[in-house]
């Protein structure tokens, strides 16, 4: 195992892409989410380190990765493409794959788009993209609020979060499952604040909504009948707003021909406030697997 992580960024599929990488063994991509980075997995990482060769990485509008401009640019498709031209380009042609929130659904669309190169997915507090717009309710509107207001024409929602952006972020935070900020590690809730200080990255975030609506769903709506054949994981938080609202695992059955499912204490940001769960259920999953 390398006696520290290894930090820098690819050139790759036209964007700059941000890596940390770590580890020895199978190759394994560890995703972020809304709103956070890819300090997210600073938890969780070394434990599962010492069994694959880790790669967390900012998705692009993200983070330290580029903030490419237009709603287009920001769909999972375009996500997932990235993904796996920095997999390849560290020399990992197949590889595990794992993304909490929008890292899993650009897990998804990666293992729908290049099979060949995923081993495995898991995908973490998430339901279809589809599903969750195509039959919307009350409760889950209500609860995933942000999902229409980041998705409204801008400049709009850039100007009202602008006006305070880390309260606006800390919200979310807190929210999807009754987190507290001492569930986050310090060092992580840097990272994010500083991504949050961006106004290019809040833009990015903005776009990544408005593209779940007008470009994701489409492109999930062409594939409803096309199922994941590599063996899945569907983890979600005991205590999230998608525990709440669904049978998580029963949404992903249709879509998922080789699927585990679990919860973990906690709310959506369960791999902050629960990282050793978080890591065991990942290696309870992986190491049973065959070699890549």
């Amino acid at each position: 195992m390398p006696a520290s992580p290894q930090s820098g960024t690819l050139q790759v599929n036209g964007q700059q892409i941000a890596y940390t990488l770590r580890g020895d063994g199978p190759p394994l991509l560890l995703l972020h989410g809304f709103p956070q980075t890819k300090e997210m997995w600073e938890e969780a990482a070394p434990a599962l380190a010492r069994h694959f060769t880790v790669v967390t990485a900012d998705l692009r509008g993200y983070g330290a990765s580029s903030k490419p401009e237009g709603v287009d640019a920001m769909s999972f498709r375009n996500m997932a493409a990235d993904q796996l031209a920095l997999m390849r380009a560290l020399g990992f042609p197949r590889f595990h794959l794992a993304g909490h929130d929008r890292g899993g659904r650009t897990a998804h669309r990666l293992a729908l788009d290049a099979p060949e190169a995923v081993a495995s997915v898991t995908v973490m507090d998430i339901i279809p993209t589809h599903l969750l717009l195509d039959q919307l309710t009350q409760k889950v509107a209500r609860a995933y609020y942000h999902w229409f207001f980041l998705a409204q024409p801008a400049p709009l929602p850039e100007r009202m979060i602008g006006a305070d952006p880390q309260a606006y972020f800390e919200s979310c935070l807190l929210g999807w499952g009754g987190a507290s900020l001492s569930d986050f590690p310090a060092s992580a809730l840097a990272a994010y604040r500083r991504a949050w200080a961006d106004p290019a990255c809040v833009h990015a975030m903005c776009n990544d909504y408005r593209a779940a609506i007008d470009v994701d769903f489409h492109h999930d709506a062409r594939d409803l009948d096309r199922k994941v054949h590599c063996p899945a994981l569907v983890l979600y938080g005991a205590d999230g707003a998608m525990a709440k609202a669904y049978d998580v695992a029963a949404t992903w059955a249709p879509h998922l021909q080789d699927m585990t499912a679990r919860s973990i204490p906690g709310g959506h940001f369960f791999i902050d406030s629960s990282a050793r769960e978080t890591a065991a259920a990942l290696l309870e999953f992986l190491s049973p697997l065959p070699p890549l």
